[in-house]
């Protein structure tokens, strides 16, 4: 899908960060709550993102504020993007980790921890100016750590969705000098957890998951330490985007993934009396997510 159909569409570019660390032995997420007057999954839990904003696309500033060029940034991060459009969904990544997780993946030749509860200060500001960011990287000679990020996976929100995005996760590791922190506006509550917890609270309806992160985090069962984790990523490619549909019901809809054996049909039926009785425990594969209207749950075909 080329830039001119994602406008015509409205499907807005956004960035997302995995934010992983090992503790007992035992891989952990980051997960963030998204506050009830979201326009989008509120309440939900979700990793930190959000859209690229049009200052992240300003390349003549970066390119002097982030540890890889253009060819650094082809080389680790490539695929179906020029490096330019790419380098922009890292700013954005990086940048929405500050705001709403307040983890800077930055360097800085002197004075880190004073200049980094400095950036913790303004990004709590109220009412910041636009630009915000950018003119904080510029001023204080930040460097954005590009080689904090790793590819995960390429999200496109189904069709018939109220607001779409087409979305990058990328996957990095938690600094180790500094701490989350929500923002208390878009994000209201943060957690570590590992992602069988995860799991397992959204099917209790403890820590109710928006559906990719549903996907993601079964994905990373399958990896106890961040060791494995971190070399898988390093490998990873973009491969082709995970475009879900949605298929709505008399109560709620039903999300079926690409690898769904119905994905295909024109027309996928589906019984909303059977749903209840479908849902699958934590660790049994599932390509089809129900929203019953308060959560959302993998079922079986």
């Amino acid at each position: 899908m080329n830039t001119r159909q994602k406008r015509d569409l409205k499907i807005a570019e956004a960035a997302t960060v995995i934010l992983t660390r090992e503790r007992a032995g035992r891989l952990q997420v980051y997960l963030l709550k998204r506050s009830s007057q979201s326009s989008f999954m509120a309440g939900n839990f979700v990793f930190p993102g959000g859209t690229l904003d049009e200052e992240d696309r300003n390349y003549s500033l970066f390119k002097n504020h982030t540890d890889l060029n253009l060819k650094g940034v082809s080389a680790r991060f490539g695929g179906d993007l020029a490096p330019q459009q790419m380098l922009a969904y890292c700013v954005a990544a990086i940048r929405e980790t500050l705001e709403e997780a307040g983890v800077f993946l930055a360097s800085k030749e002197e004075a880190f921890e004073e200049s980094l509860e400095r950036v913790c200060r303004l990004r709590l500001a109220e009412n910041p100016a636009q630009d915000w960011f950018a003119q904080l990287v510029v001023s204080a000679k930040w460097c954005l750590t590009l080689t904090d990020l790793s590819r995960w996976s390429h999200w496109i929100t189904p069709q018939l969705m109220k607001r779409r995005f087409d979305t990058r996760f990328f996957l990095a590791t938690m600094p180790a000098d500094q701490y989350c922190r929500p923002d208390s506006r878009e994000t209201v509550q943060g957690m570590w957890i590992s992602p069988e917890e995860g799991l397992a609270g959204n099917l209790e309806g403890r820590i109710p998951l928006s559906p990719p992160t549903l996907v993601t985090l079964h994905d990373l069962l399958k990896y106890t330490v961040l060791k494995d984790l971190q070399t898988e990523s390093g490998k990873r490619l973009w491969g082709q985007p995970i475009l879900p549909r949605l298929v709505p019901l008399v109560k709620g809809v039903v999300i079926v993934e690409p690898w769904d054996p119905m994905y295909r049909e024109k027309e996928i039926a589906i019984s909303p009396d059977d749903l209840p009785n479908s849902i699958v425990p934590v660790g049994e594969p599932f390509s089809r997510i129900w929203y019953n209207g308060r959560l959302w749950r993998p079922v079986r075909v």
